[in-house]
Formats: C-alpha cells, sequence, structure tokens
C-alpha cells in the first residue's frame, strides 16, 4: 500500500472540501433572500388557511402585501377583528373593523317549489353536471342544482345543501370565497352580514317561462324598482339587483314582490 498515494488523496479531498464550502458560503451570502422579519411577524398572526379570501395568493402573499402597504391589515376574511387587531400591532397602526361580509345563495329553487325535467342518476357534482347537455334536471337553468360543489369546498362547515338549495349559516361564514368559486352556476355573492333584503333568484328569464319551471322566481315585472325611494334596487337582465351601500333595509320592495323573490328577514 503506497502511504504517499492516500495522503496526497486525503489531501486533495480535504483542500477540495475547504474550496466548496468556502464557495458555498461566498454565494449563499450574496444570493441569499433577504427575510424581512416584520412580514415574517404578519405571517405569523395569520390563520394559515391559505383559502385566498382575501384576494392574494395564501397568507404568504397577504403578509407581503399588508407589509408593503397594498393591503389594509384587516384584509383577513378568517381571523376578522382578533387577527387585525394583532397584525396592527405588529405594523403600528390601528385596526379599522371593515364591514363584515357573508356568502349568500340567490336561490330559493327548493324541492317543493320546481319542476324537474327528468330523473338525473349520474355523478351527483355540479361541476360535471353543468356540462351535461339540458344542465341539471330542475326546470330553471339559472339556479342551484342542489348536489353541494360549493359544501365541498367550505373549510369552515358554513353551507349545507337544504331541501335542494345551498343554505349559507351566517355565523359560521368567513366570506373565504371558495364557494363562490366552485358554483358553476355563479349564484353566490356576498352580502354584508346580517343584511335584512336579499333577492333570492338569479333567473334572467321572465313571466311566463319562470312560472312554468319555478313557484318562487323573478318573472322580472320591475315593481321593487318603483317602490324604491333610495334608488337602491335595479333590474339587471331581468333579475332586480341590491345596492347595499344605499339599502335603508325598509323593506318596500319586499313587500310589493308578487312572487316574493325579495326576502325581508324580520329585525
Amino acid at each position: 500500500m503506497n502511504v504517499t498515494a492516500i495522503i496526497i488523496a486525503a489531501a486533495v479531498v480535504a483542500v477540495t472540501g475547504i474550496i466548496v464550502g468556502v464557495g458555498l458560503g461566498v454565494f449563499g451570502e450574496k444570493f441569499k433572500v433577504q427575510i424581512d422579519e416584520r412580514e415574517a411577524a404578519v405571517r405569523a398572526c395569520l390563520p394559515g388557511n391559505n383559502c385566498g379570501g382575501c384576494g392574494y395568493p395564501g397568507c404568504d402573499g397577504l403578509a407581503k402585501a399588508i407589509n408593503e402597504g397594498k393591503a389594509p391589515v384587516n384584509a383577513c376574511p378568517v381571523g376578522q377583528k382578533p387577527v387585525a387587531d394583532q397584525v396592527a400591532k405588529v405594523m403600528g397602526v390601528s385596526a379599522e373593523e371593515g364591514r363584515k361580509m357573508v356568502a349568500f345563495v340567490k336561490c330559493s329553487g327548493t324541492c317543493d317549489k320546481t319542476v324537474k325535467k327528468y330523473e338525473y342518476s349520474g355523478i351527483k357534482n355540479c361541476s360535471a353536471l353543468s356540462v351535461v347537455p339540458g344542465l341539471d334536471d330542475k326546470g330553471c337553468g339559472f339556479g342551484c342544482m342542489g348536489y353541494g360543489a360549493c359544501v365541498e369546498v367550505c373549510k369552515f362547515d358554513a353551507i349545507h345543501l337544504i331541501n335542494g338549495i345551498a343554505v349559507v349559516d351566517e355565523e359560521r361564514c368567513t366570506a373565504c370565497q371558495a364557494c363562490i368559486k366552485a358554483c358553476p352556476q355563479r349564484i353566490i355573492t356576498l352580502v354584508p352580514y346580517h343584511q335584512p333584503v336579499k333577492v333570492v333568484c338569479a333567473s334572467h328569464a321572465r313571466g311566463k317561462d319562470v312560472m312554468n319551471v319555478c313557484q318562487t322566481g323573478c318573472i322580472g315585472c320591475t315593481l321593487c324598482t318603483k317602490q324604491c325611494e333610495f334608488d337602491a334596487i335595479h333590474m339587471d337582465n331581468n333579475v332586480p339587483v341590491i345596492d347595499y351601500d344605499k339599502c335603508t333595509a325598509c323593506g318596500k320592495c319586499a313587500d310589493k314582490c308578487p312572487r316574493k323573490v325579495i326576502h325581508r328577514q324580520n329585525a
């Protein structure tokens, strides 16, 4: 055995290791990603659901936006005021609580109110059913299909199927908007928490076409718009839409609606 050769080989390996180690250290220092301590502190305050309800790509994206002043400290719809207070403390500002919003399903076409076109026995999934000719088995092509795509994506157990339509539990809803994105019918929207007056129909059909398929659908008569003294309700493609910034919850539109499409929650 050549001892000299072994010593030389060991020395070469050692020197190479030293050179590589120094090189990694230099390059690591030169190209390292700077971590903002305040951004990390903001991220630690956020709940980590990564739901996207804030409009940013997960909690990391929101933390970055808040730290850069691009998003308010109360932007997290899941954490709401408790999280906003923590983030505000990190950022050194006051947390002004904004108006709480919750999801709302614009349909009241329960199983007993709608006409069925046929008996469906395929995949029980709204997204899959949306590509079937004629859409779902309900006569109305604009309402809730009732197969729970929205229920499946809700991480907070805030939406359930009741008598064939999705219904939101306002107390559990965090306005993360996962259900809104999942609904192929696009009939779920955000409304102010405990908003007493709501339009529970999304049909763009009119008159006889609506009455033939649903006992509680809007027929586009426009009587509701003529009652409002505050210019808070207008027709959009044959269905009334409420401007919640103007609505005073007087309930005149609901009282006049012949189809009771506009619901008024008792105070």
